[in-house]
């Protein structure tokens, strides 16, 4: 076989299905043992059939021996096609006597009672007699100086080997065939439950997962195939699952970027238009005095302003996503209880409207933290609190701590955050006001998201728990290096 013959074979059997494999080899290796097999029964059986022949004609000789001695040759033939020759050795030479039933090529018969001579037993050889076929020879002695020749032929051992080998074969040879047949039938049927998964995995391999929300809703729920075909088929079913939560997730962070995007493009749409309409209005002489640019001027310094704390929370917002090494966080041993009281009385300063009661205690509270970032998040809870709540109702501030943490609690007693908006509260640029914007006292969305962003990066959490009548935020953080 040629380097190219045996790298196509390779190629085709490689092809072919996993249970056609198995069966082929098993059916390889049913031909080798049956040939093993086969071959140790022929030669057991023509041993035996040798043995047998030899026997017998040691006992035929046993007779003729005593015919010979009698008459001085064998008058009769025991079998028909066996031949019997006596033979008298003198001086190492062999002289047949006559009458002998033999054949024309008497070479082997004298070798062979000359080989008598010498030695000290009975002696046998197969020999080939020209025109006759082969034959078992034996020579014994019948008197001293008078050596028996008998010869069998072996055409009837060859005989019933030659049938013992053709029933062998065509034995075996059914015997693969049904092994392979009925053994591939076996394979298919343990291996359908992996035909079943791999029918599966095509038909997730044709769902579209560029879809929203993708979900796969195949499954290997074919029971079956033994405990390692279950383990596998469990194992394939929970990396669906994983799939299929993975997908879910995608799905959603997709929806909230284009929410994302959609929210941020319109909160800086309305700025740049401003900005733009501010600019247009210089082509005219009456934007050009004195008092009306000043005032244009006001209205372009606001819009950029509010623009630039716009890009600035988002900027925030993506550092402490992207979790960088040098997170814009710059820690110190610092009293939680000094921040609040500091936030709190700004608070009174801005919103006179909103009495607001502390309780912070005597006792300082040191955290490590960032205090200009955590004040950020304290202003962002109580300015939420004042903007979202008519004038005259009253916000409340508690500072608490336990050996582990530090928490302040932000409440008041407005209307409360509507059950549907609660899970989306801390989402970018949500507001459960709609319709309030910057221009209608209302804010961006982004307060309370960076507000929680900034609790995580110092290893706290920022929670909401809100009823009709009452809302409170709970900002928590450790006692530890975050």
């Amino acid at each position: 076989m040629t380097r190219s013959t045996y790298a196509s074979f390779r190629r085709t059997y490689a092809r072919l299905r996993l249970g056609t494999r198995l069966a082929l080899g098993l059916g390889v290796l049913s031909l080798v043992a049956f040939a093993v097999v086969g071959t140790a029964l022929t030669a057991y059986m023509r041993d035996y059939l040798e043995h047998q022949q030899v026997g017998q004609l040691k006992l035929v000789q046993n007779v003729q021996a005593k015919d010979a001695a009698q008459h001085g040759t064998v008058k009769r033939q025991p079998y028909y096609g066996w031949y019997t020759a006596v033979y008298d050795v003198r001086d190492g030479t062999a002289a047949l006597r006559k009458p002998a039933e033999v054949p024309d090529d008497i070479e082997e018969f004298t070798a062979l009672a000359q080989k008598r001579a010498d030695s000290s037993g009975d002696v046998t050889s197969t020999a080939q007699v020209t025109g006759k076929g082969t034959y078992r020879l034996r020579a014994c002695e019948v008197v001293p100086g008078v050596v028996l020749v008998s010869a069998a032929p072996t055409s009837d051992i060859e005989d019933t080997v030659g049938q013992l080998v053709t029933v062998q074969v065509i034995a075996f040879v059914v015997a693969l065939l049904a092994l392979v047949v009925f053994g591939r039938a076996l394979l298919r049927r343990g291996l359908k439950p992996l035909s079943d998964m791999a029918h599966t995995a095509h038909g997730i391999a044709s769902h579209d997962l560029s879809e929203s929300a993708a979900r796969l809703p195949l499954r290997a729920d074919r029971p079956g195939g033994g405990p390692e075909v279950e383990e596998l088929r469990t194992a394939f079913n929970t990396m669906l699952e994983h799939i299929d939560d993975s997908l879910a997730v995608r799905a959603e962070a997709e929806q909230r970027l284009r929410r994302f995007v959609a929210d941020a493009s319109h909160e800086l749409r309305t700025p740049l238009m401003s900005v733009r309409g501010y600019a247009d209005l210089f082509q005219y002489a009456a934007a050009n005095v004195p008092e009306e640019r000043d005032k244009h001027l006001a209205r372009l310094r606001s819009e950029a302003a509010r623009m630039g704390i716009l890009l600035d929370d988002l900027l925030l917002l993506a550092r402490l996503d992207a979790a960088e090494v040098d997170a814009p966080l710059r820690l110190e041993r610092c009293d939680l209880s000094d921040l609040v009281r500091q936030s709190a009385d700004a608070f009174r300063a801005a919103h006179p409207a909103h009495p607001l009661t502390l309780e912070a205690g005597s006792r300082p509270l040191p955290l490590s933290l960032d205090p200009v970032r955590i004040r950020q998040v304290l202003d962002n809870l109580l300015t939420n609190a004042a903007i979202h709540t008519p004038k005259g109702t009253g916000v409340s501030v508690t500072v608490n701590g336990t050996p582990t943490a530090a928490r302040v609690s932000v409440a008041d007693t407005g209307p409360g955050v509507p059950a549907p908006d609660q899970r989306r509260i801390f989402d970018r640029f949500y507001r459960v006001d709609k319709a309030r914007g910057r221009e209608h006292g209302g804010g961006s969305g982004l307060g309370l998201a960076v507000a929680r962003s900034l609790a995580s990066a110092h290893g706290g959490t920022l929670t909401l728990h809100s009823e009709p009548g009452s809302t409170a935020f709970v900002l928590e953080l450790p006692r530890t290096e975050p």
